[in-house]
C-alpha cells in the first residue's frame, strides 16, 4: 500500500468522521438519560467526583457485539 499524502489525509478523514459520529452519539445518548441507568456507580465528595456506567457499558457492550456478529454472518 503507497502511504503517501493522499492515502494519509484520507485516512485522518475517515478517523474524524467516526470519531464525530461517535461524539454525537454518545451526547445523545446523554440527553436522553443512557448513562443515569440503575446500576451506574456515581459517588463524589466535597471536591471530587467519580462516575462510571457499567450498566450503560454492558448495554453498549451487548449491542456493539449483536451488531459485529450480524454483519460477520451476513459476509460469510
Amino acid at each position: 500500500m503507497n502511504w503517501g499524502p493522499e492515502n494519509f489525509a484520507k485516512i485522518l478523514i475517515f478517523t474524524g468522521a467516526v470519531l464525530l459520529v461517535a461524539g454525537l452519539t454518545v451526547f445523545a445518548l446523554g440527553k436522553i438519560g443512557f448513562f443515569r441507568l440503575p446500576g451506574d456507580i456515581e459517588m463524589g465528595g466535597k471536591n471530587w467526583r467519580l462516575f462510571f456506567p457499567i450498566t450503560s457499558c454492558i448495554i453498549i457492550s451487548i449491542v456493539l457485539t449483536l451488531i459485529l456478529w450480524l454483519i460477520s454472518s451476513l459476509r460469510r
